[in-house]
Formats: C-alpha cells, sequence, structure tokens
C-alpha cells in the first residue's frame, strides 16, 4: 500500500481527504464538548465556592464518546446515516430529520476544511511520516481555532501534549525524507522556550504600560508548541504573519460590523493559522522575501 501510495501521490491526496473528512465530524464534537467538559470540571473543583446549583450543563457522564450526538432542538438521537459528514447535511437539507429545525452550517463546514487542509499537508508532504505527523498537527490546530473563537480559551488537554509531541519528534532527527518537520533537539527546545517567551513578554510589558490584559497564556503555549515543531527559525513569521491578519480582521471588525473595541478578539486562531501556513510554505516565503528584498 505504501508503494501504492508513493508511486501515486493524487491516490493518496484522496484517501487523506475523504478519511479527514471522518475526522473533521469528530472534532465537531470536540469542539462542542471540550469546552462544556472543562466547564464542569471547573464548576466541580469549585462547588464548595459557588452559590447556585449546576444546572445549567449536562448531568449524568459527558465526554467526547458519550452520549450519542444529538439534535440540539429536539433531543432526538442522530443516526449513523444522519451522521455522515458532508453528506448527510445535504441529504437532509440542512435540516434535522425529526423536527425540521435547521443545522448549523458550521458543522459541514468544519468537517470539509479539515478535509481540506489535511489533503493539503498530504500533497505538500507526500506519503510518509512527515505528512503523517503534519496532518496531525493540522488536525490539533482546527479545534484550537474554533474553541478559542468560541470561548476565548485554548485548551491545555490539546496544546500541552502538541508541545510535548513536537519536543519528542525532534528526537527522531534526522530522518530521511523530512525537510520541515522533525527539526534537531535544539530547534525544537529553543523555538518551545522562545515561543512561550516571546508573547509572554508582550503580555507583560503591555499589562505594565495599560493595567490590562492583552492576551491569554492559551496564546503562549500555543506559540511555544508551533515552535517545538516548526523551530525556532520560523518563529518570527509565524508572529509576523499572526500579528497583521488579527490587526486588519479586528480593524474590519470594528470599523464595518461596529465591534466594541474593549471586547477582546482572540489572537489564538490567527497563530495557528500563520503555523500551519509555516509548516507548508515557510522556506518558500521566506526565500520570496529576501530574493525580492535583498
Amino acid at each position: 500500500m505504501g508503494e501504492l501510495f508513493s508511486a501515486t501521490p493524487i491516490l493518496f491526496v484522496a484517501m487523506t481527504f475523504a478519511f479527514a473528512l471522518l475526522i473533521g465530524s469528530f472534532l465537531n464534537v470536540v469542539i462542542f464538548r471540550l469546552p462544556v467538559m472543562m466547564e464542569r470540571e471547573w464548576r466541580e473543583h469549585c462547588e464548595e465556592l459557588a452559590t447556585t446549583a449546576v444546572t445549567d450543563l449536562p448531568q449524568g457522564r459527558f465526554d467526547l464518546i458519550t452520549p450519542r450526538s444529538r439534535c440540539p432542538s429536539c433531543g432526538k438521537d442522530i443516526t449513523a446515516w444522519q451522521n455522515i459528514p458532508v453528506l448527510s447535511y445535504l441529504m437532509l437539507g440542512g435540516r434535522c430529520a425529526y423536527c425540521k429545525q435547521a443545522i448549523s452550517s458550521r458543522y459541514p463546514i468544519v468537517e470539509l476544511a479539515t478535509a481540506v487542509l489535511v489533503a493539503a499537508v498530504a500533497w505538500r508532504f507526500g506519503f510518509g511520516w512527515e505528512a503523517l505527523m503534519g496532518i496531525t498537527l493540522t488536525v490539533a490546530l482546527v479545534p484550537i481555532t474554533m474553541i478559542d473563537f468560541d470561548h476565548q480559551l485554548i485548551p491545555d488537554s490539546i496544546v500541552l501534549p502538541l508541545l510535548w509531541v513536537g519536543l519528542a519528534l525532534s528526537l527522531v532527527h534526522p530522518l530521511p525524507g523530512a525537510d520541515v518537520l522533525f527539526i534537531s533537539p535544539s530547534d525544537a527546545i529553543v523555538g518551545a522556550i522562545a515561543g512561550y517567551l516571546s508573547l509572554w513578554s508582550v503580555y507583560q510589558l503591555f499589562r505594565l504600560i495599560t493595567g490590562k490584559e492583552g492576551m491569554g497564556y492559551g496564546d503562549f503555549k500555543l506559540l511555544a508548541a508551533l515552535g517545538a515543531w516548526l523551530g525556532w527559525q520560523q518563529l518570527p513569521m509565524i508572529i509576523l504573519m499572526s500579528a497583521v491578519v488579527g490587526a486588519v480582521i479586528g480593524i474590519a471588525m470594528i470599523v464595518f460590523r461596529g465591534r466594541d473595541r474593549q471586547i477582546p478578539i482572540p489572537f489564538g486562531p490567527y497563530l495557528a493559522a500563520a503555523g500551519w501556513i509555516s509548516m507548508l510554505f515557510g522556506e518558500s516565503i521566506k526565500t520570496a522575501y529576501f530574493d525580492h528584498f535583498f
């Protein structure tokens, strides 16, 4: 099978695209349930100090496996054929099979976006270990992005394992054929330290000047994880791209949508996007930049 995928890259890309649709379906569950699981855990830890009963959160077992997916409107369980990524949404016309309430288009969008991103990684790296780890990083960045958009938090349960896996991969260096991932241990360690301290320093300076918190610790950890995966050399480009895109989008939301300037804008999605772009095209971007300006 490996020889077939190596000899026919388009087949490998097609297979990863199809499989990533299933992964995207599971990521929808992670994006919705993980913040609820985290809040339940926080409430339980603070139960003795809470003044109100925990009645607004699901009761009983609630994790990424149990209970089964169900319609948020009528509560009916979603069957297997109703849960086929993208296809079921189209077959049902974007509505629940029972109560006919509209289903959020975000579910198929996440599934399709995951498949496209994973397919791009497969195309960039080709069949092999580097593609597998690139897909792993991509799959982790998708729920980080969406959860931060929704709740302005980056779960430690995703970003910390991502950091440690990135450091562990450096122990395999040098891996024959790998030109982006599986960097040297020194590059990974320095990347993790520099990634964390760079944003931590900006945070402390901003708080010292304004008395406000400009970002969360999850952003520090995410950039540390990206530094561990991609090396310290990629950090300036990741920070620059994420800052520019974040500033442009933030200003656009204030100007065109009347967003309150006091409402914080999550920075994690821009870090994740910049890290993913750097993984695929980092060296090409740097080469084009230096060829053009120097």
